[in-house]
């Protein structure tokens, strides 16, 4: 059972330095859910159009809807779950919009104010297809629809999946290791797609192992000296994805969470933002995930 000290801590931290819809999202998670505030404050970051943008995904800061910002939409809503809203099924459609001929999604659509938004989203290439976030916001969209038809018989959603299969599925004949997000992404894809797939993600994770170490320690390639994807990363809760890495990766990485809770009760990233707006709301959104993750394997 997750210590007590460590929910108090963690519950101030959030009031006094998170955003809000980080502190609904807190509540959620503790059992004191007020879905409509929730989605109230998570509406805050609609565009008219369905998508989302004004710095959801905190180091895009631009107005306009972004793949990125859909991502964090979509992991509000499948924790809202068994709450559904229209907000879900509007935004499958404004994915299919945003996405290429070949299903997948670009890594970002072109940024119009690139003012304290990372340089990694502001150069993406907005005409090729991404596995990293076609993969992340596909994974949420599963999570989505377990509770919410709208999303599961979208066409959007059957589309990405099987961009992101097809992806997976050429790694194999590439020559190239998976950067190490698109890696973490890619699995955590798998492990969802295994309750109504189980052949197709047993495939994925064959496939995906071989770039796993036992340990499930990898450097984020372009980040900072210490940023790593570590086993969390690529098993945030208890599922299918923990064959790839060895109990005691897990065990390890388990002490690693806990030992990283900051004196003022919240967490902190490996890797640099890029504005202060954005270095305080990523701990807010790192304590959420840190306490979900060790309430999700300890109760």
């Amino acid at each position: 059972m997750t210590d007590t000290t460590t929910l108090t801590a963690a519950a101030t931290f959030l009031t006094a330095n998170a955003r809000l819809l980080d502190q609904h999202r807190h509540r959620l998670l503790t059992g004191n859910s007020d879905p409509e505030a929730t989605l109230s404050a998570l509406a805050a970051y609609r565009n008219p159009d369905g998508g989302y943008g004004h710095g959801l995904e905190p180091d895009l800061r631009s107005p306009e809807s972004q793949p990125a910002a859909a991502l964090h939409a979509l992991e509000v809503l499948a924790e809202l779950g068994p709450v559904t809203s229209s907000q879900a099924g509007q935004l499958c459609d404004w994915l299919l919009t945003a996405s290429l001929p070949d299903g997948g999604l670009p890594f970002a659509l072109p940024i119009t104010t690139p003012e304290s938004c990372a340089p990694f989203w502001v150069q993406a290439d907005p005409t090729t297809s991404s596995l990293q976030i076609t993969a992340v916001v596909a994974l949420h969209a599963h999570r989505v629809a377990v509770h919410d038809r709208a999303v599961a018989d979208h066409p959007w959603l059957a589309r990405a999946t099987e961009f992101c299969v097809s992806a997976i599925r050429a790694l194999r004949e590439e020559d190239r290791t998976p950067h190490a997000i698109e890696l973490a992404f890619a699995v955590r894809f798998a492990d969802v797609l295994s309750a109504r797939h189980p052949e197709i993600a047993r495939e994925l994770f064959d496939v995906l192992g071989a770039f796993v170490p036992a340990d499930g320690t990898v450097h984020v390639q372009g980040g900072a000296e210490d940023e790593h994807m570590r086993p969390l990363d690529f098993a945030p809760a208890p599922g299918p994805a923990q064959q790839l890495l060895s109990p005691e990766a897990i065990k390890a990485d388990l002490e690693r969470l806990r030992s990283g809770q900051a004196g003022d009760g919240g967490w902190t990233v490996d890797f640099v933002s890029y504005s202060p707006a954005a270095a305080l709301e990523w701990r807010g959104y790192a304590t959420v995930g840190a306490l979900r993750t060790l309430i999700a394997y300890d109760g």
